[in-house]
């Protein structure tokens, strides 16, 4: 155990599922522009897995428009809003960069098709992950609430607001989000070929 994995701890994210190269994924990504933010959507294919800890990151592979993009991401960044596993794929090595010399099919990477077991692990392991992550929320919402209530006990809170204007009939609550527009990604070779 490195000294730093104590101060790294707290940041490490427990809510992205397991994913290995050669699975096709869906990250949908944080990005602000002219002071908005938005969700944009990263699918292709987990090429490297690479590093450890709060340092770890990953590279996700594409064609777009018969143009081979590669987009790394660092695993535990705030910047990634969700991560989904479309398919898992069978490889047999830990760095897919042999894809970069192939097209068409080619390129194509067998289904791994799970059994029972490995499908019962999987799902204990995101319960046992959804758990951790909504005792750490619980956790946190009870220190920022504790320190709000000692400190400011008089001060609407936003919750109240929004269902005091829902009584009334004022239509949608104010909020003071910024909105979240969700881009749909290019279409893929196969939908462009037929």
């Amino acid at each position: 155990m490195n000294k730093t994995d104590l101060v790294d701890a707290p940041y490490l994210r427990t809510d992205l599922p397991e994913f290995r190269p050669g699975d096709t994924v869906k990250v949908h990504v944080r990005v602000v522009e002219a002071g908005r933010e938005r969700i944009q959507v990263f699918q292709g294919v987990v090429i490297r897995r690479q590093g450890g800890g709060l340092q770890e990151t990953f590279t996700v592979r594409k064609i777009s428009f018969g143009v081979g993009v590669e987009r790394t991401f660092p695993l535990h960044s705030p910047s990634i809003g969700k991560l989904e596993v479309v398919s898992r794929g069978h490889v047999r090595r830990a760095k897919l960069y042999y894809l970069r010399e192939r097209r068409g099919k080619k390129a194509r990477i067998r289904e791994r098709r799970l059994g029972e077991d490995e499908l019962a692990a999987i799902a204990a392991a995101e319960a046992e992950r959804a758990a951790a992550g909504s005792v750490e929320a619980e956790a946190a919402t009870d220190d920022e609430g504790a320190a709000e209530t000692s400190e400011t006990p008089d001060v609407e809170t936003p919750e109240a607001s929004v269902e005091a204007s829902a009584e009334d009939g004022a239509g949608e609550p104010a909020s003071d989000a910024p909105e979240v527009d969700t881009i749909q990604t290019e279409p893929t070779e196969a939908e462009v070929q037929g």
